[in-house]
C-alpha cells in the first residue's frame, strides 16, 4: 500500500456548533453554516505498512501521545473497518497556523486526515479523479456499500464535528440530520461565489486549556443553550438567505447575533468557559463601531480569543490595518473563502 496526502482547510462557521446530543459521534444539536479558509492549511500523510506494530503518529514535527494519538487511531479504526484491512499506519499532519487557538485546527486536522486514510486504504471518495469538485461516482466498500463525499464528511465528523464541513468547499452547511448517515455538510455556494476575507485578529497562540470536545458536554448546563437551539433554525435561513443574495448587512448583524449567543451559553456552563481576553473585547467593539461609519465589516469568534473578523475584499485592506492599531493584537492574517478537502502530490517521508 502506498501513502498519500490531502491538505484541507480550516473552516469559520457563520451559524455555530455548540454541543451534542450524541458525543460519541458527534451528532450535532443544531445545524451550522461557515465558510473555508484558503491559506491556513492542514497537510496530512498517512501509509499503512505491514511493518508496523502499532499506529505511529507525528503532529507537527513531534510525537503524538494521550489523547491526540488516540482521537487518530479511533479514525484509523474507522477507516480500517471500511476497507476490511488490518494494517497500522504511521500519520504525519502538519498545521502552518497556530492549533488550539479558535481557527478550527481540528476540523482542517480530521478533514484530511479522513480524506488520506481513505485514500491510503483503497477507498476512493474520488474515483473520476476530479478530487470532489464535481458529483462524479461514488467509490465502493467492500459489500457494495457506496462511498462518496457525503461518507467522507461523516467519518471526518466523528472525528472533530466541525471537520465535516471542511470536507466540502466555499460556503458550507452542515445539517444536524437524524442519526449518524445523514449528519453531513455540503457546500451551498463555491468559493468564487462572494469575495469575502476573514481578517484574524490573533490575540493569543497559546493552546486553549478547556477544548472544544469538553466544551460542548457542558453546552447543555447553561440554561441559555435551550433558548439558543430553539432559535437556531430562525438563524440558519437568514444566514443561508445572507450568503446566496451577497447580503452583507444581513449576514453581518447576524453572525455577530449567533456568536455572541454561544459565548453567553459558554461563559453560563458549568463550569463556566472564558475564551475571552480584554483584547477580544476590544476588536469587537471597534468592528461594530467601523461598520456603523460604513465598512462593510463583522466578528465572529470560535473557541478561543481570536476574532474573525469577515469583511469583503475590497475593505481587506482598510480592515487589517484597523485591527493591527488595537493593543492587544499580535497579528492579522488574512485569509479569501477555500476549497474543498483535496489530494495533493509528494508524501512526507515518514521515519519512525
Amino acid at each position: 500500500m502506498q501513502p498519500f496526502t490531502a491538505l484541507a482547510h480550516p473552516n469559520i462557521a457563520f451559524i455555530k456548533y455548540w454541543g451534542n446530543r450524541n458525543d460519541a459521534l458527534r451528532l450535532p444539536e443544531n445545524g451550522s453554516i461557515s465558510m473555508n479558509l484558503e491559506g491556513l492549511e492542514t497537510r496530512t500523510t498517512v501509509h499503512f505498512d505491514t511493518s508496523l506494530r502499532s499506529d505511529d503518529v507525528k503532529i507537527d514535527g513531534k510525537k503524538a501521545g494521550g489523547i491526540a494519538h488516540a482521537r487518530v487511531g479511533r479514525m484509523l479504526d474507522e477507516v480500517r473497518a471500511l476497507a476490511g484491512i488490518r494494517h497500522f499506519a504511521w500519520v504525519e499532519s502538519e498545521n502552518n497556523f497556530p492549533t488550539g487557538t479558535g481557527i478550527a485546527s481540528s476540523a482542517s486536522a480530521f478533514a484530511a486526515l479522513a480524506l488520506a486514510a481513505t485514500k491510503a486504504a483503497g477507498l476512493d471518495p474520488f474515483p473520476c479523479g476530479d478530487n470532489g469538485t464535481s458529483s462524479g461516482r461514488p467509490g465502493v466498500l467492500p459489500g457494495g456499500h457506496n462511498f462518496d463525499l457525503a461518507t467522507l464528511s461523516c467519518l471526518a465528523r466523528r472525528g472533530s464535528g466541525s471537520a465535516c464541513r471542511s470536507i466540502p468547499g466555499g460556503f458550507v452547511e452542515w445539517a444536524a440530520g437524524t442519526g449518524d448517515a445523514d449528519s453531513y455538510a455540503v457546500s451551498i455556494a463555491p468559493p468564487e461565489y462572494w469575495n469575502l476575507t476573514d481578517c484574524i485578529a490573533m490575540i493569543s497562540t497559546t493552546h486553549k486549556l478547556t477544548g472544544s470536545t469538553e466544551g460542548h458536554k457542558i453546552a447543555g448546563t447553561s440554561p441559555l443553550q435551550s433558548g439558543r437551539l430553539v432559535d437556531a433554525p430562525r438563524r440558519l435561513g437568514i444566514c443561508r438567505h445572507a450568503i446566496l443574495n451577497r447580503d452583507f448587512a444581513a449576514i453581518a448583524e447576524i453572525m455577530e447575533e449567533d456568536s455572541n449567543l454561544m459565548h453567553a451559553v459558554m461563559m453560563t456552563s458549568r463550569p463556566p468557559l472564558f475564551y475571552w481576553q480584554p483584547a477580544t473585547l476590544a476588536v469587537m467593539q471597534a468592528v461594530r463601531v467601523a461598520r456603523a461609519k460604513g465598512l462593510p465589516v463583522c466578528y465572529t469568534i470560535d473557541a478561543g480569543p481570536n476574532v474573525h473578523v469577515i469583511c469583503t475584499c475590497a475593505a481587506a485592506e482598510e480592515t487589517a490595518k484597523l485591527l493591527a492599531n488595537i493593543p492587544g493584537v499580535r497579528k492579522v492574517r488574512l485569509a479569501k473563502v477555500g476549497g474543498p478537502a483535496r489530494l495533493v502530490e509528494n508524501p512526507s517521508t515518514y521515519s519512525h
